[in-house]
């Protein structure tokens, strides 16, 4: 028997959770400074968890439950996203990596956001650097495989008969 869609909730918002504290430490800990692309991804992780906690909290009935799990899969997709922009840069030659940008901060005092934003959502040669892997794949390959597992998850949900 499957667990309750508030139990598969849970379990997303756990995931979610889990992924961040990694992140954390990763950054803290390990020393390894995340790029723009990587900041764009932890904003999906969070995001999907946060969607599933306010699933489990309200815990509604079938249509509801349908919405909320449409709106953790559309997050984890667009997080997913980001995560293949990255390996797409990652596995670039050298000579077609594109130019490190100047810092986020910069970006925003000396653009509009609209103008801004397009730039730190495409990444630039700091998201291209493989800073870490665990067997042979890179955080991104990693953050893919988790928001992979959020999407399956999210769809089940939706798609399950109540």
């Amino acid at each position: 028997m499957m667990p309750s869609t508030r139990t598969l909730n849970l379990y997303l918002f756990l995931v979610a959770t889990c992924m961040i504290l990694v992140a954390l430490y990763m950054q803290y800990q390990m020393n390894l400074n995340p790029c723009y692309l990587c900041i764009v991804q932890r904003v999906f992780v969070i995001l999907t968890g946060l969607i599933a906690l306010l699933a489990v909290i309200h815990n509604p009935g079938n249509k509801g439950q349908k919405r909320y799990a449409a709106a953790t899969c559309i997050s984890a997709l667009a997080g997913a996203a980001f995560s293949i922009r990255q390996l797409w840069l990652q596995s670039l030659p050298e000579e077609k990596v594109p130019a490190c940008g100047p810092p986020a901060d910069y970006l925003f005092d000396a653009f509009p956001i609209a103008e801004a934003l397009p730039m730190l959502l495409s990444g630039d040669g700091n998201c291209a650097e493989v800073q870490w892997t665990f067997l042979s794949f890179s955080i991104p390959a990693w953050t893919l495989l988790a928001f992979t597992a959020m999407v399956l998850l999210s769809s089940y949900q939706l798609l399950r008969k109540r």
